[in-house]
């Protein structure tokens, strides 16, 4: 079967505001089985659900807070709502990441949200930037990363940051196997500051990096920071790419 194709909302998040069903319209038009959220600028979690329900779109994953005893209710509360059963932590501060004893941290915080996330019938993501592959102790920090956590939390692999890192994505996706369940797709020049492109449209070598994952993502899920084209139209021209791709 192919793999199912989701596209993250924070890449439309400059237009959500003013037509949040507008926008979620088109892009279930265009073919996506899914969004991933980011918050619910022009909406609310509630409509939202509604909406996507309505338009047979899946709600592969979502990024949320760093859940903690604090926030937990809300954080898993919301995914209820929106039938979605993995929580993804997008971001912890860089400076962790480059020291061991800074890594230690970080891997604390996650099994501990790993934990919460448990009791809730949730699996618990951590997504990648560049600054997690920078070298640390003679390795990426991320693989100093991966031998402090718990199994049971999984890795959204950011593809295109992995690059931008100086890491080979599809050696990367090699070495981490299954525990490389998501993985998030764009493209671009492959450098820190400048536009990305639709995808199929950069640098990025998608069937070896497809290739490398060896069928074991359970999603595709295209993410663009920010383009240099219009972003619904590299959007659309990201799904047809990747369809075409993994069979669709």
């Amino acid at each position: 079967m192919p793999l199912p194709i989701a596209v993250q909302l924070y890449s439309v998040r400059d237009i959500l505001p003013a037509d949040f069903t507008g926008v979620v319209r088109r892009i279930a038009a265009m073919g996506y089985q899914g969004v991933e959220t980011a918050g619910f600028p022009g909406s609310t979690p509630e409509a939202a659900a509604r909406l996507f329900r309505a338009l047979g779109l899946t709600v592969c994953s979502a990024h949320v807070p760093m859940p903690t005893r604090e926030n937990q209710a809300e954080v898993f509360d919301t995914l209820a709502l929106l039938g979605c059963a993995r929580a993804v932590v997008p971001w912890q501060p860089p400076e962790l990441f480059q020291s061991l004893d800074g890594i230690a941290r970080a891997a604390e915080a996650l099994n501990e949200a790993a934990r919460l996330a448990a009791a809730y019938g949730v699996q618990l993501f951590y997504h990648n930037h560049a600054f997690e592959l920078q070298p640390v102790a003679g390795r990426p920090a991320l693989y100093h990363l991966l031998e402090r956590l718990d199994p049971a939390v999984m890795l959204e692999v950011d593809t295109y940051w992995a690059r931008v890192g100086g890491v080979d994505p599809a050696a990367l996706l090699r070495d981490l196997g299954p525990r490389a369940a998501l993985l998030h797709i764009k493209d671009g020049p492959g450098t820190p500051d400048d536009p990305m492109v639709a995808v199929g449209d950069g640098v990025m070598d998608f069937p070896a990096v497809l290739a490398a994952a060896d069928g074991h993502p359970a999603w595709l899920i295209v993410e663009l920071d920010r383009c240099a084209t219009d972003m619904m139209t590299a959007v659309e021209r990201s799904y047809r790419y990747l369809s075409g791709l993994v069979g669709r």
